[in-house]
């Protein structure tokens, strides 16, 4: 329409174009408030400079001045410009960054109709160059990447792995008692990992890299444990299974046991142990897995010949015939022990058991968990030892009794306050060495008032007599532990070639990101460790040890796991939007990050590799033939920061022993500091750092180099605001729980924070199964070969930590009869 000579907009033209002006003005005066912040934290000056030109963009369509398409296209040039600058062709990184130019080109599109009429002079062929060309370039340089993600490194099909002929390692120990649980065969998974040597490895081979795609359900079963309606206690599945014999021994979150037939999944017998459920809902209901144990003086048949052991989160220890699922009755008092002896009057769930007890020389050995940050004074971190068959006290480690492994005497409590040991444990039957990995004194954010024995043993490898409870060496990880760096992976035991002969050695991977190799007979390096110097200058009353141990000649899992670690800035801050992602960038800004190991301030700081690892329980899985070490590794930096004892009490937060909330706190009453710890989110709820957030690595144990690796998990079950995108893109999500290597060569391994079981050929990362599940697998999948058929077994049954779908399933799997070869 014209008027005079001019053009006049109609009034739908004029609304739409009033629109779209608003909303660029006010997303340029969002940028400009937040660049300023950043500037003022000492960062770029790029959103504050994009922000006044997307104010000016904005006037200029307001105005229906032609020149707004021009400066809107050399907006998007710049911006394309300084993406490419900041983040190369990272497809992850590059989404916040050239999102809004593409919603900005969509929306002037969609706005074609109108244009012509609006502007005071238009030219259709430059508004589609300027329009369109654009937005295709973003959507491109973004799409590409993300489709043909350059950080999947696969290695050659058919070069083997540097070394000798033969397997890497044995797998074998002798025991001398005959410990079914030393060791393991193709038949059977006799403990946590497959056995005391802890390697998620199993030798059966009749599954290969060749016919894994052929996997079918086997048979499934349905536990029935299940959070009633109302029941507000977090359900976490984490259970790996046992099979010994014909049964498969089945613990569910509550710590019911089920033995289900080997072959068909039928259930033979189920023992609930009726866990305190005040228990279970301040400590979570799971049960990582239980021990199996055979006496060797009553006859095949007899009761209780065999029988279960597990900890029971309240307090107890529980055994249970193996065959029939009845009470040990001749096990400690009517079969079972009470873990509350010695411990004191504490809040249930306080402490419980949540990783399996471990059986060497006729002893059950059993370690648990604290409730992390409440309370200085908190309940001991002991580990104790009971008789096998009659459920007697054997002995006690207790950090604040050294050399003394009895029972405290009457109205004598353990030490309260010391590192526990919560982590799956591993042990070698022939030298009667049990390894433990152990946490921090309580208060793990503040560590100056820690007594000599606490400074010494937080965060170590400790080796103790499995007969005797006396110490024989341990290996401190982290000195001074300032950042929640507990041993949450299980030790691995294998064999060590050095230039002296083959070693027995102990592999301990760490949430630190260090990975160490120690002689296991003494606790002497295998591989070099060196103390580096690290950031000082703690607040809160806190000070920092001078240097840390770095493994240097390992590869550490800080990033995606190399021999160089991941140091962090400005740019790797990320969101799903340039507002997030800015917000994200000065709060990095503001926080202090000085690389590894910097220490928690009142002010905040970013940590890196965060309280989650690196490695966390899942531990490493080692294909013992092939002398390849499998781990999936999370890449995710956490948000801490410390509070005064003024500040905690002004928030009302309270500990276990207030019986109060912490309201989202570590109130670390006694102390005093106080602390918060999360993983570094933005407020739409995904991580303020560009994908990867997690691994599958493949390690050759012969040279020690990474051979292949590959972000591991995709965003299909998850996405901002806890909404499941749908959307099936390799992006690498956090993940606990480990992996299985078999002897066929074949990785098989769930975990990740999308519902698929997934199966790669051990040699060279390439993917070769995956089948979609019912529920989050969070507990590692175990293998056995029954009736000359292979299985592979998982409990698949979520997670509500990790927000993966709860269930109850069991499912197995294994190839079709002419699938064989």
């Amino acid at each position: 329409m014209e008027k005079n000579g001019k053009q006049i907009p109609s009034k739908t033209a004029r609304i739409l174009f009033g629109l779209f002006s608003l909303f660029v003005g006010l997303s340029g005066i969002a940028l400009i408030y937040g660049g300023v912040n950043l500037i003022g934290a000492g960062g770029s000056v790029s959103f504050l400079i994009i922000g006044v030109v997307m104010v000016i963009l904005a006037w200029l369509l307001f105005t229906r001045k032609w020149l707004a398409v021009w400066v809107n296209a050399g907006l998007i040039a710049g911006s394309l410009l300084w993406a490419l600058y900041e983040v190369k062709l990272d497809g992850w990184a590059l989404i916040p960054r050239l999102d809004w130019p593409v919603l900005f080109g969509l929306i002037m599109l969609c706005l074609t109709p109108f244009a012509k009429h609006y502007f005071t002079r238009f030219s259709r062929k430059a508004w589609y160059l300027l329009t369109v060309i654009p937005v295709v370039t973003c959507f491109a340089l973004v799409l590409v990447p993300l489709l043909n993600p350059s950080s999947i490194h696969l290695a050659d099909a058919g070069k083997k792995a540097d070394g000798a002929a033969g397997a890497f390692s044995t797998g074998t120990v002798d025991s001398p008692d005959h410990n079914i649980a030393a060791n393991h065969d193709e038949t059977n998974w006799t403990a946590y990992a497959g056995s005391n040597l802890s390697n998620h490895y199993s030798p059966a081979n009749l599954i290969t890299p060749d016919n894994v795609s052929h996997l079918v359900k086997a048979w499934e079963f349905h536990t029935g444990d299940l959070p009633a309606p109302g029941d507000k206690t977090e359900y976490l599945n984490e259970n790996t299974p046992l099979k010994v014999g014909n049964s498969v021994y089945v613990c569910t979150p509550t710590q019911q046991v089920i033995a289900l037939d080997a072959a068909s999944g039928q259930e033979k017998w189920r023992f609930d142990p009726h866990a305190d459920k005040k228990a279970l809902f301040t400590a979570g209901a799971y049960c990582r897995g239980v021990a199996y144990f055979e006496r060797a003086d009553v006859p095949a048949g007899a009761a209780c010949h065999a029988r279960v052991l597990w900890g029971v989160t309240g307090g107890r220890l529980a055994a249970v015939d193996a065959e029939t699922g009845k009470l040990c009755e001749d096990f400690g008092d009517q079969g079972y022990v009470d873990l509350k002896k010695g411990i004191g009057d504490f809040t249930p769930g306080y402490f419980g058991n949540t990783s399996a007890p471990i059986v060497v020389r006729g002893k059950v050995i059993i370690g648990h968990m604290v409730r992390d940050g409440q309370d200085r004074y908190a309940p001991s971190g002991v580990v104790r030892a009971y008789d096998a068959v009659t459920g007697k006290f054997a002995w006690a480690w207790d950090l604040g009794r050294p050399g003394i492994t009895s029972e405290p005497g009457p109205n004598e409590h353990y030490t309260p306050g010391t590192p526990n040991v919560w982590a799956p444990m591993s042990a070698d039957d022939k030298l009667g060495l049990v390894y433990m990995g152990t946490g921090n004194a309580a208060g793990d954010f503040y560590g100056t008032e820690r007594t000599p024995a606490e400074e010494e043993y937080t965060a170590s490898l400790v080796a103790v007599d499995a007969e005797t409870g006396q110490v024989k060496w341990h290996f401190r990880t982290v000195n001074h532990d300032l950042w929640d760096f507990d041993i949450g992976p299980q030790p691995n035991l294998v064999d060590w070639p050095t230039p002296q002969g083959v070693r027995p050695a102990v592999i301990q991977a760490t949430k630190s990101g260090q990975i160490f190799v120690l002689d296991r007979e003494t606790g002497k390096p295998l591989m070099p460790v060196k103390e580096l110097p690290v950031p000082q200058g703690a607040d809160g009353g806190n000070w920092t040890a001078k240097t840390q141990p770095f493994s240097v000649d390992m590869p550490n899992t800080v990033g995606a796991p190399s021999k160089k670690a991941e140091v962090l800035d400005e740019r790797v801050a990320w969101g799903m939007t340039p507002f997030d992602m800015l917000a994200c960038r000065v709060q990095f800004k503001k926080a202090r990050y000085d690389g590894m190991y910097t220490p928690p301030m009142l002010g905040g700081t970013i940590a890196y590799p965060g309280n989650h690892g690196g490695l966390n329980w899942g531990g490493l899985s080692v294909d013992l033939q092939q002398g390849v070490m499998v781990m999936n590794t999370n890449r995710l930096p956490y948000y801490e920061q410390l509070f005064t004892r003024d500040e905690i009490n002004k928030a009302g937060s309270k500990s276990l022993n207030e019986h109060g909330r912490s309201l989202g706190y570590m109130p670390q009453v006694g102390l005093p500091v106080g602390a918060k710890k999360a993983p570094w989110l933005s407020a739409i709820g995904v991580p303020c750092i560009a994908p990867p957030w997690g691994y599958l690595t493949g390690i050759d144990l012969h040279t020690k180099e990474v051979v292949w690796q590959r972000p591991f998990g995709t965003g299909y079950d998850s996405g901002p605001f806890n909404i499941p995108s749908r959307i099936k893109l390799t992006m690498g999500t956090p993940s606990d729980s480990g992996a299985l290597t078999t002897g066929g060569g074949v990785t098989i391994i769930g975990a990740a924070l999308d519902n698929f079981m997934r199966a790669f050929d051990t040699r060279t990362g390439e993917q070769r199964w995956e089948t979609r599940l019912p529920a989050g697998a969070q507990g590692a999948p175990l293998t056995y070969v029954q009736n000359g058929k292979q299985y592979v077994v998982a409990v698949v049954g979520g997670h509500q930590r990790l927000g993966t779908k709860l269930g109850d399933s069991v499912i197995a799997w294994t190839l079709p009869d002419n699938k064989k070869e």
